[in-house]
């Protein structure tokens, strides 16, 4: 299994411009229960630092860029999302971290499930300590 899903995105469009949908259970692998993005991200500061137990997750810059660092306890990768037609599955159980965002950076992400606090390893080591044992 790769750490690092690209998901297959058509970018439809003519000289007017470009469109590019992302739809429950066909480009995304699952029903889309929550969207949410990060804007205004301030230079040098990075956000995630957690892994979900059961939440699986879409990541997509819509605009600008930023790092992904995504480590699933045995394996660590890094990606730039520096386009809008470039979007990764963050699965469950992966811890990830963005790093690097540029001033322009708007992250979508799309979710598969409601926001809950339960799902969230907050703790690198605890996350360790769980991947030992799946």
């Amino acid at each position: 299994m790769s750490l690092i899903k690209f998901l297959d995105i058509k970018t439809l469009g003519d000289e007017r411009g470009h469109l590019i949908a992302l739809e429950n259970n066909r480009g995304v692998p699952f029903s889309i229960k929550r969207v949410y993005y990060l804007t205004d991200t301030q230079a040098g500061v990075p956000r995630g630092f957690h892994a979900h137990k059961e939440l699986v997750q879409v990541a997509v810059c819509v605009s600008g860029r930023c790092l992904m660092k995504m480590d699933d306890g045995l394996t660590t990768a890094e990606v730039w999302l520096d386009a809008p037609d470039k979007a990764i599955v963050i699965d469950k159980m992966i811890w990830h971290e963005m790093h690097e965002f540029s001033a322009d950076c708007v992250l979508l992400v799309l979710a598969s499930d409601f926001y809950d606090e339960q799902d969230y390893i907050r703790n690198y080591d605890a996350f360790l300590e769980l991947t030992k044992h799946a």
